[in-house]
C-alpha cells in the first residue's frame, strides 16, 4: 500500500514537471498610465536612478535597503545595485535611452532567486499628456515555470507597477506645473 502511494505521488511530481517544461517559457507584465506632463518630464525621472527613490514601489520595501550607483549619472550605462533582506539582490543597467521616448533597462536578479529580464518604458504624447507604459518582460526557466503555475506573475508585479505608475504621474505632474 505505501510503494502504491509513494509511486502515485512520484507520478504526480513528474506529471507536473513535465507539464511545466511545456508550459510558456516568456512571459510579459504591462502597465499603462496617462500623465498630464511633457514625456521629457518623465524621461529624466526615468533615465536617472537617482530619482527612482521618489516614485518606484521597490524603494520602501525594505528599510535596510542598500543602494549602488556606477557607470553613467544618468541614462544609457547607468547601474543602480540593490541589496535587502526583503528585497534580495540585484542590478539595472540602462541599455537603450532614446529621449524622451523610450528607456530599455537590464534587470539581473541575483537573490533570492536568479532571473535577468527586460524592463522597458515608453512614453508617448497624447495632447497635452502623456501615455505612460512600464513593461517587464522575459524567460521563465523550469523553476520559474513551476512557480508560475500557481502565482501569476502579471497578478504578483502588475500592482507594483500601477503603485509606481501612480507615485510617477503625481510627481510628473507636480514638477511639470512647477
Amino acid at each position: 500500500m505505501l510503494t502504491t502511494l509513494v509511486a502515485i505521488l512520484i507520478l504526480a511530481v513528474l506529471g507536473l514537471v513535465a507539464y511545466a517544461a511545456n508550459h510558456p517559457g516568456d512571459f510579459r507584465v504591462e502597465r499603462t498610465a496617462t500623465v498630464r506632463a511633457a514625456p521629457e518630464t518623465l524621461y529624466d525621472l526615468i533615465e536617472d536612478f537617482h530619482r527612482w527613490t521618489a516614485w518606484s514601489p521597490y524603494e520602501n520595501i525594505d528599510a535596510d535597503l542598500k543602494r549602488t550607483y556606477a557607470g553613467a549619472e544618468r541614462g544609457v550605462g547607468a547601474i543602480y545595485g540593490w541589496e535587502g533582506r526583503k528585497t534580495g539582490v540585484g542590478r539595472m543597467a540602462i541599455t537603450e535611452a532614446v529621449r524622451p521616448s523610450q528607456v530599455l533597462i537590464e534587470l539581473i536578479f541575483l537573490k533570492p532567486f536568479q532571473a535577468h529580464n527586460t524592463a522597458e518604458f515608453t512614453l508617448e504624447p497624447t495632447g497635452e499628456a502623456t501615455k505612460v507604459t512600464w513593461a517587464m518582460s522575459g524567460h521563465n526557466g523550469l523553476f520559474a515555470k513551476l512557480i508560475s503555475l500557481f502565482f501569476s506573475m502579471d497578478k504578483m508585479v502588475g500592482p507594483q507597477f500601477e503603485q509606481g505608475l501612480a507615485k510617477l504621474k503625481a510627481l510628473a505632474e507636480r514638477e511639470g506645473s512647477e
